[in-house]
């Protein structure tokens, strides 16, 4: 009997996305809806779960040996899946050593850990390079550009802790790090948008998961034309599947798109600050 999983179901996007880095896709016999990364898998593999919710006896058809999860939000699923007799791993990464950890323990699980290492090692490659970048953008702008980053418009969210530390290796400053320490949306709502005009971003990034992101609704809430961020127009979108999936494309995409939104910014939005 083969002592490594030969049947996975992911019942998150970022799971899937190592695997097939991995060159392990054959072993994933199931997929949640909601998976985006990388495309073909959508073609290629079955769709069992949601996110947060999902029946059951799916899953238990493709006769999985394994379960990857993620977080407290699949808690129920896990314990259904578990008393069903299904081992179950589940994943609570919220940072950057977090995902990079994600992705060791997916290599050790299917027997692939030289290469889980190599990709480990790559994608650490890119976050120093980020941070060289991230250093001269700070010289050249003579601090850090405040940030915030908004996780959803109604009610306000800011970001969770992986983005908040890939806002940092860029050269930001994220102006609610404090609250992006915090895993729960709630804990991290912004209930009046006077607290953001206190905090007088030089930059707006907005990720509205699932919907398109409207500067114009941004830029028209009360009080907001003090802010720089949008006398200037330094609001800017970044696509939800690239940052707010706490996986490979958060580091491979989300970061250099954060970088190339605080590049648009320029000595004189700064100046006299």
């Amino acid at each position: 009997m083969p002592r490594r999983p030969q049947r996975i179901v992911c019942l998150s996007t970022e799971t899937v996305e190592v695997l097939y880095a991995l060159g392990e896709a054959e072993r994933i016999v199931g997929i949640s809806g909601f998976t985006v990364r990388p495309a073909r898998a959508r073609k290629e593999k079955p769709k069992v779960s949601g996110f947060s919710s999902a029946r059951i006896d799916r899953i238990l058809a493709v006769r999985p040996d394994l379960v990857l999860a993620f977080s407290d939000m699949q808690a129920d699923i896990c314990r259904d899946l578990i008393r069903a007799g299904i081992a179950v791993h589940v994943f609570n990464q919220r940072d950057i050593d977090g995902i990079l950890a994600m992705i060791t323990t997916v290599g050790a699980l299917v027997g692939a850990q030289a290469r889980a290492d190599a990709l480990v090692a790559q994608l650490d490659a890119q976050l120093d390079a980020a941070r060289h970048a991230g250093e001269a953008h700070i010289e050249r702008l003579g601090r850090r550009a405040r940030v915030y980053f908004e996780e959803w418009d109604t009610p306000m969210i800011c970001g969770i802790r992986w983005v908040s530390e890939l806002i940092e290796v860029a050269g930001g400053e994220d102006v609610f790090r404090e609250r992006a320490t915090e895993p729960g949306a709630s804990a991290r709502i912004i209930a009046d948008g006077a607290e953001v005009v206190a905090q007088q971003p030089d930059i707006i990034l907005a990720s509205w998961c699932g919907k398109k992101v409207r500067a114009e609704q941004i830029a028209a809430r009360s009080g907001w034309d003090a802010l720089d961020a949008v006398s200037r127009h330094h609001i800017y979108e970044i696509k939800s599947a690239l940052i707010l999936s706490p996986g490979i494309v958060a580091i491979e995409a989300g970061l250099p798109a954060i970088a190339a939104a605080l590049d648009k910014l320029s000595n004189d939005a700064l100046s006299g600050r």
